[in-house]
């Protein structure tokens, strides 16, 4: 089976290029030569049913994935499905399954099955979990056994999937080397760190890179490279960590690219505001110009409860530096599990950050809805204003909590601005 990376190359056309570029209203061309040049991936496994594919990259929209997911604590499956529920409602992009608890095999089987849009996950999550129920650690594991369950995630339909594959022995001694205040924050990370510490060898991702690919390759499934030393704080921000497994990631995007593999880098993490532009381009650079996908960046480490705020404003200016596509954050980032609210309330802010980038980068007709939206507003346009805004649940919400029975609004009521242009405009100029 041809990937679409392979279809791209040979000017082949297919469903899911075609369905893209309607979403995107660009013609096809465009997407079959972005995905060509491996600026551009559509997140589509064959074995995804009922699937709209999503494309990201370069040119195209800022997309917005929305995580979710059980632990130990919360295994139920019908709390999933109620939030898979909210995401696609909510207007994600995509959606990821981190499940940590319950059967996880039956929950991402039951999530893929209702998922009309691309859906992700981390396959070491799995391992993990599933080797503590049966009284066995993950560093007992070899990679016959990992590629087991790479294998069986795939062939369930998972579009795409998080490896950790850039973290290597030399990225951890510039780790340790460097101090860093918080350390490992990467879940992925920390386990493979452990396995590699108990075992004294390579990380098994990177030295069976090729085994990865070929399977990747298999199910068309594109891989999300992770940032397993991503800064959990401002002071490791673009620190030695970070940039060594940058590099390697650049040398493991050039391996799928040779191989005919969609992939994209995922990216920091926590950062001063005032260095995300500069990490996002200098991944582009290393990364041959593959998709980028950010997890913030929250650019305060002081903000627990409104971390989706701190990461709307890093995803903006991120998106805006180039980055393709954008993990919310929830207002219970650093707190605990995301309940239904804080899921609407992450997904909500990421997709004003992702408009917000398309505006800065000057993506065409991205103004559109702006300028609409103004002329609804000057035009006391109650209807068209709940139309155009991003959340309309919210707009009637709002609206109904401090109503009037004037054209104005509760806010300034006969002292609106436009109610008094509006009333004076005929003697305008006598």
């Amino acid at each position: 089976m041809l990937t679409q990376t392979e279809h791209a190359r040979r000017g082949d056309v297919t469903e899911q290029m075609k369905a893209v570029a309607a979403a995107e209203d660009l013609p096809v061309e465009t997407i079959l030569e972005s995905v060509a040049r491996g600026e551009a991936v559509i997140l589509a496994n064959p074995r995804h049913k009922g699937l709209r594919p999503s494309g990201v990259g370069r040119g195209l929209r800022t997309k917005i994935n929305a995580n979710i997911g059980t632990s130990i604590d919360f295994p139920g499956l019908e709390a999933e499905r109620a939030k898979l529920d909210l995401v696609i409602a909510a207007g994600a992009d995509a959606v990821m399954d981190l499940s940590t608890g319950g059967d996880i095999d039956a929950i991402r089987r039951e999530l893929i099955a209702h998922s009309p849009i691309p859906f992700g996950n981390v396959p070491v999550y799995q391992m993990g979990v599933s080797l503590q129920t049966c009284g066995q650690a993950f560093v007992e594991m070899d990679f016959s056994d990992m590629e087991q369950v790479l294998r069986r995630q795939a062939e369930d339909g998972v579009d795409f999937m998080t490896i950790h594959a850039g973290l290597t022995r030399r990225a951890l001694d510039k780790v340790k080397a460097s101090g860093r205040v918080t350390g490992i924050v990467s879940r992925g990370g920390s386990l493979l760190t452990a396995w590699m510490l108990r075992n004294h060898e390579e990380n098994p991702f990177f030295t069976h890179f090729d085994r990865v690919l070929e399977l990747a390759h298999e199910f068309d499934v594109t891989l999300s490279l992770g940032d397993a030393l991503r800064p959990g704080s401002l002071a490791d921000g673009t620190d030695w960590g970070q940039l060594e497994e940058l590099m390697t990631l650049g040398e493991l995007v050039k391996r799928c690219q040779q191989a005919g593999v969609q992939v994209m880098v995922e990216g920091p993490g926590h950062l001063p505001i005032q260095q995300v532009e500069m990490n996002i381009r200098l991944q582009k650079k290393i990364c041959h110009g593959a998709p980028f996908y950010v997890l913030g960046p929250l650019v305060t480490d002081i903000a627990p409860g409104y971390d989706h705020i701190t990461s709307a404003i890093g995803g903006a200016i991120a998106g805006s530096a180039g980055a393709d596509f954008l993990c919310y954050v929830t207002p219970a980032e650093h707190l605990g599990l995301p309940d239904d609210a804080d899921v609407r309330e992450g997904i909500m802010a990421a997709r004003i950050a992702a408009h917000v980038a398309d505006i800065g980068k000057g993506r065409p007709g991205a103004l559109d809805r702006d300028l609409a939206m103004s002329r609804a507003r000057a035009a006391l346009d109650w209807p068209g204003m709940e139309r155009l805004c991003l959340d309309p649940q919210r707009f009637r919400e709002k609206r109904a909590e401090r109503a009037t029975h004037g054209e104005a609004c509760s806010m300034c009521g006969d002292l609106c601005v436009f109610r008094i242009l509006k009333e004076f405009s005929a003697t305008w100029g006598k």
